[in-house]
């Protein structure tokens, strides 16, 4: 229940808001909620996207640099 919670607080963002954070264009937010791919709200006939959802999915597209050590081998 509360992730369910966590979705219901907090801002809901437009599609186009979505993208401009994404720095992307208002397709490719379209085409992840068509996808099923990022969780959404409908409010009426409008779709929203709540700010921790687009957190969570930037989070779980975060790559991380692989770190090699650098020295002599023995």
């Amino acid at each position: 229940m509360t992730a369910h919670r966590d979705l219901t607080q907090g801002r809901l963002l437009t599609v186009e808001e979505a993208a401009e954070r994404l720095n992307t264009s208002v397709r490719f937010p379209r085409r992840l909620i068509e996808e099923r791919r990022i969780t959404f709200v409908h409010v009426g006939r409008k779709v929203r996207i709540p700010e921790s959802a687009l957190e969570a999915f930037i989070a779980a597209g975060v790559v991380h640099p692989i770190t090699t050590q650098r020295g002599r081998a023995a």
